[in-house]
């Protein structure tokens, strides 16, 4: 029992034995020699994991995970040890929340095509981040700052990620909130959720208007990773210990510094860079590739 290989089903087509059944026939015809423990469910119907002896070969996962794309299930292949993180740092937008805040302000403001497009290309990796932020931002210049309560007011939620975090909390875990966005959202989305720590960039605001401009540093690509380094030093961890997940180009250098980085919904740059992507089902993936069963979820409304 080295290796944990766990299924994650979407909603809309819940996790069946014949779906285990099915992996189990594909790892004997891959010759991949398996525990002699029988498969375990995690969440009925929604999560299970078989035990290995041997981690799969990154070609190995790809022949799971093209099956496990026509059930829409997620798999992956973990080693059992060290599987609770201590450490999980999240991107914001697009991953915690469906949003992506500055585009929502955008909108609000009417400009939201030109910003939504450069957003696209930054989040895929086509364009500099810090360049791309500071082009976007000034097509804010003027615009009355009440638009950014509106669009703080829109924010939505992924599913399972306040139950993500608070489940990772009462736990023991640091949860770190890091984002390319902007303060006053990373504040209320760290709240609401539960997280330690947030980070996210300053927006030149006046009383009235905003001025079209960002405080320097910018938190980009490399921020992130460095704030993940920061709180191992500070909680004295390894890689080992941490989580990271994140959905654009400018999470790439934190997922991979991670023990375990996880693409949520991720970009195509980015997915192709990744072992390990949810594409299928919810945030709570990430408590279930930790070995939680869902009697331990800490429900979202807690």
């Amino acid at each position: 029992m080295n290796f944990a290989l766990i299924l994650v089903a979407s909603p809309e087509n819940p996790l069946s034995t014949a779906h285990l059944a099915h992996v189990q026939s594909m790892l004997d015809d891959m010759r991949i020699p398996m525990a002699d423990a029988p498969p375990s469910w995690l969440g009925q119907h929604e999560a299970a994991e078989l035990y290995l002896d041997d981690q799969l070969t990154r070609e190995q996962l790809a022949a799971l995970k093209q099956y496990g794309a026509t059930q829409k299930l997620d798999i992956f292949c973990l080693a059992q040890t060290n599987r609770k993180k201590a450490l999980l740092l999240a991107d914001m937008d697009s991953t915690i929340i469906a949003d992506e805040t500055l585009d929502n302000i955008a909108r609000i403001a009417g400009v939201g095509d030109k910003v939504v497009e450069i957003t696209a290309r930054a989040m895929n990796g086509e364009l500099n981040f810090e360049n791309a932020l500071r082009e976007r931002v000034a097509m804010l210049k003027g615009h009355n700052a009440d638009i950014l309560k509106q669009a703080l007011e829109e924010t939505t939620f992924n599913s399972g990620a306040k139950t993500l975090i608070k489940t990772m909390a009462k736990h023991g875990a640091t949860c770190v909130l890091v984002s390319g966005g902007f303060t006053m959202y990373t504040e209320y989305v760290a709240r609401q959720c539960g997280f330690a720590y947030n980070h996210g960039n300053h927006l030149d605001v006046s009383e009235t208007e905003i001025l079209g401009t960002v405080s320097d540093p910018i938190l980009g690509r490399q921020a992130k990773e460095d704030f993940l380094n920061h709180y191992m030093a500070k909680l004295s961890l390894t890689p080992a210990d941490t989580m990271a997940v994140g959905d654009g180009a400018n999470d790439l250098a934190m997922l991979d510094a991670s023990g375990l980085g996880v693409g949520y919904y991720p970009k195509p740059s980015l997915e192709k860079s990744l072992r390990h992507t949810i594409k299928y089902s919810d945030l709570t993936t990430l408590l279930y590739l930790q070995g939680y069963h869902k009697d331990e979820f800490i429900d979202e409304t807690f």
